[in-house]
């Protein structure tokens, strides 16, 4: 980490959405299997599929333009990988696995919810006159329907979403629009995201306070390409 700390209240503060705010981990792995459970005619056995469609996610989501567009449409992103899946166990019903994914996520909009203590958190700084803006990437639809969902419209001053953009995170326009929105400067402000390489990366090149959130608690890795100013589990530590 590096020696420069800021645990003074600043002026802004940008957060990420999924990952910072949103916990879009817990019940994944239930979640698929209870999506491949759902839809099996016998053709596969559940536990080994749940484990192709995991290798896959993880193949998909490892390579940044599959990443960026798949980011963009979800529910394709979802039929892709277990087409794929699909595939790999020697099978071709495709209409099955695009079921699988359309099923995985529909739950998975209904089920994802925020970290404990994440919106408490919002809200503290929001009554302490913190100017506050939301940077997230994905989808407008999909984006734009968990900011509605959470009522965060009446925390921020600025809400930044790729899908309406046009352009998302690490680019660094993205940050300069948040910077203006708050009236704050580089030195003023924090950037607080679960991701090295869209978040933290982009907000240390510019200057700003970098949090970066390693809910997991596996620490930096070791040829992680930037540093954050901090490192925390859950937003609440902010406090």
């Amino acid at each position: 980490m590096s020696a420069k700390h800021n645990h003074a209240t600043p002026k802004a503060i940008f957060f990420d959405l999924d990952g910072t705010i949103l916990d879009w981990q817990t019940g994944m792995e239930d979640t698929w299997l209870a999506s491949i459970e759902q839809h099996n005619d016998g053709s596969y056995e559940p536990l080994k599929m749940q484990k192709l469609v995991r290798e896959r996610r993880e193949w998909f989501w490892n390579d940044p333009e599959r990443a960026k567009t798949g980011r963009m449409d979800l529910t394709e992103a979802c039929r892709v990988i277990v087409g794929h899946a699909f595939e790999d166990a020697g099978l071709t019903a495709v209409d099955i696995a695009h079921r699988i994914g359309e099923h995985y996520r529909a739950q998975r909009r209904e089920l994802i919810a925020p970290y404990p203590g994440a919106m408490e958190t919002i809200a503290a700084f929001h009554e302490r006159g913190v100017r506050l803006a939301l940077l997230t990437n994905g989808e407008a639809e999909n984006q734009r329907g968990s900011v509605e969902k959470l009522r965060l419209e009446s925390y921020f001053d600025c809400i930044v979403i790729e899908g309406e953009l046009g352009f998302g995170k690490p680019d660094k326009r993205v940050f300069r629009i948040a910077l203006e929105a708050t009236g704050s400067t580089p030195e003023t402000a924090w950037m607080v995201g679960d991701n090295l390489d869209a978040d933290i990366a982009p907000a240390v090149e510019l200057g700003l306070h970098a949090v970066w959130v390693d809910e997991a608690g596996d620490g930096l890795p070791a040829d992680a390409p930037t540093r954050p100013d901090r490192i925390i589990r859950l937003i609440s530590e902010l406090l």
